[in-house]
């Protein structure tokens, strides 16, 4: 037999070139995001200070408020831990905390309890889940006021001196006797004054930051609202909730990421879900029976198995690709060895016919090279597809 003679065969694989070319794209890509995160860091690097802070120009930054105070001859401090925030408050300080919400619950008790004790006076701003715990006996309203001016609605003096404020946002309830609840919003009021048990100190809650930002300080009477709240004592520390604070690591207030998300996010990812689901059924193929339809022009066959071996290669379908080729070789070589057509693919019926043709009683080879299993790679099916042409071509030489 002369079926194992060695052709020359052509790699499928692609080659390094042709790997370089199709990830020029990608890599592209990734060279424009990487440029633009470097962009956007240096561009953040030149604001040294975020919102609310007493250090930052920024327009929503509280560096005007601070000037002011320090003019007034209030000194402010800028602590980011709870241990510095706890050690800095006294009778003679009053100590803001910007977002109290970012703190734990671990942190939130500690930090009320050192605030009790100090006598002082102790701001919170827009705190809606901490304020139970920062202040007890008030209560943060899920619904937000939809008015930014307000007025002041109460007998407190700095409220009453100030007049018409910006503190529209959170809305408070409170069951603390002595208590001023100042500028109502639909009956709720956005300001809360509540003295502490010695008389001494107090805790204020107010229900948006607008007063104590560069950009709205000079409207209505935030400016005055905010010297008022602010200067009462000659000290003035500003507390910046960090992630770097390692208070915040207590093991009772570890939480999992889905913990940390917010209630929307999880019911607005469970509507995305359910909006792909309901896309996909739409634009589902609808399964029915097959529509034969003519061709719009005429595909030579070349160009139709180049295809299909594309799509097979693709789809790393090896086998079907070589029964596909040992399907057409046996129903090649069946007339030529005097086989019947519908026989061509009953090993016991063509391959005796081949041998006696071959001249030669190698079954078992001709067994596995057109009834054998698939290839295990590329190459052994373009050995295969090979050792198929010259059998064929050894079948049909004279």
């Amino acid at each position: 037999m002369t079926t194992e003679a060695t052709l020359p065969t052509t790699s499928a694989s692609p080659t390094a070139r042709q790997v370089l070319t199709r990830a020029r794209g990608v890599a592209l890509a990734l060279v424009v995001l990487l440029a633009a995160a470097v962009a956007i860091a240096l561009v953040r690097s030149t604001t040294k200070h975020g919102s609310l802070d007493p250090r930052s120009a920024d327009p929503s930054g509280s560096r005007a408020v601070a000037e002011l105070l320090a003019d007034h001859g209030v000194h402010t401090r800028v602590v980011t831990t709870l241990d510095a925030a706890r050690n800095a408050a006294g009778p003679d300080t009053t100590l803001l905390v910007a977002v109290p919400d970012l703190l734990t619950p671990g942190q939130q008790r500690q930090l009320h309890t050192a605030a009790a004790d100090s006598g002082g006076r102790t701001l919170l701003v827009a705190g809606s889940t901490s304020v139970e715990r920062l202040a007890p006996g008030v209560t943060a309203d899920p619904v937000t006021s939809a008015d930014s001016l307000l007025e002041p609605g109460c007998a407190l003096p700095a409220a009453r001196r100030a007049g018409t404020a910006d503190t529209g946002g959170i809305r408070y309830t409170t069951t603390r006797p002595g208590a001023d609840e100042c500028y109502p919003s639909d009956g709720l009021a956005t300001l809360v004054r509540v003295p502490d048990a010695t008389g001494r100190g107090d805790t204020v809650v107010l229900g948006a930051p607008d007063i104590l930002v560069n950009d709205h300080l000079d409207e209505q009477g935030n400016a005055s609202l905010a010297l008022q709240l602010l200067g009462s004592r000659p000290h003035l520390v500003w507390y910046l909730p960090s992630l770097s604070d390692t208070s915040a690591t207590a093991p009772d207030d570890r939480k999992s990421l889905v913990d940390l998300l917010p209630s929307g996010w999880l019911w607005g990812t469970l509507q995305l879900f359910v909006a792909a689901a309901l896309a996909a059924l739409w634009r589902a193929r609808r399964l029915g029976p097959l529509v034969p339809e003519k061709l719009p022009v005429a595909i030579r066959a070349s160009e139709t198995a180049e295809g299909r071996a594309r799509l097979y290669r693709k789809a790393n379908a090896r086998d079907r690709a070589a029964a596909a080729l040992r399907s057409t070789t046996r129903t090649r070589l069946a007339p030529l060895v005097g086989v019947p057509t519908n026989l061509a693919h009953t090993p016991e019926t063509l391959l005796p016919a081949l041998s006696a043709r071959l001249l030669g009683d190698g079954q078992q080879d001709l067994h596995t090279l057109l009834f054998g299993p698939p290839p295990s790679d590329d190459a052994a099916l373009i050995t295969l597809a090979d050792r198929l042409d010259a059998l064929e071509r050894e079948v049909r030489r004279p």
